[in-house]
């Protein structure tokens, strides 16, 4: 337990290290469209002006009739909004992310553990968790562009980079921080 402790910490830090490269960096630009600086401010400014909480939104909503039809004709936009915005390089934000992949580490560590006895050699556990970090990734960003019609260009882009997260802190856990297989003993 201990050292899958110790890994979970280990894994959280490479994770974070690959959602820095990912999230953090102009590569992340390629999850995204393009506005010039104009178009950006006048939609900041529409959405200040028609949106006062923070929250996420179907424009328009299709939960009246009026506005199914609005949603059938488009455009239609789900926004993210937050009514106060934050700092780029926010340190908050680091340290949650960081204890959110923390979180995720350890419950990805506590899973390997439970199969350990069952599934001891390297391989097979790096099988398990490259399998479970893509149907994650699957599950969670690509239902997106399916259910939503979203853009698959920056949903792709999503789970490629969670999933590349998922897969670095799970085999970090699993080559080096579970119990060994004893010799002469199989599953």
């Amino acid at each position: 337990m201990p050292r899958m402790l110790i890994g979970s910490f280990a894994a959280a830090i490479a994770m974070f290290v690959t959602g820095f490269i990912f999230f953090a960096t102009p590569l992340s630009y390629l999850a995204y469209g393009s506005a010039d600086v104009q178009q950006q401010a006048t939609v900041q400014q529409v959405l200040a002006a028609n949106l006062k909480q923070t929250g996420t939104y179907t424009i328009p909503s299709a939960a009246t009739a009026a506005g199914a039809v609005m949603y059938g004709k488009g455009p239609i936009a789900t926004i993210h909004y937050n009514s106060g915005g934050f700092g780029v390089a926010d340190p908050a934000v680091l340290i949650s992310g960081f204890v959110h992949e923390l979180i995720v580490a350890l419950l990805m560590g506590f899973a390997l553990l439970t199969v350990a006895a069952r599934v001891p050699d390297f391989v097979s556990r790096a099988k398990l968790v490259v399998l479970f970090s893509v149907a994650g990734g699957v599950l969670a960003h690509l239902g997106e562009p399916i259910w939503y019609h979203h853009d698959w260009g920056h949903f792709i882009y999503l789970f490629v980079g969670d999933t590349a997260m998922l897969v670095v802190g799970g085999l970090i856990i699993a080559r080096w921080f579970l119990p060994r297989a004893e010799p002469g003993v199989s599953a």
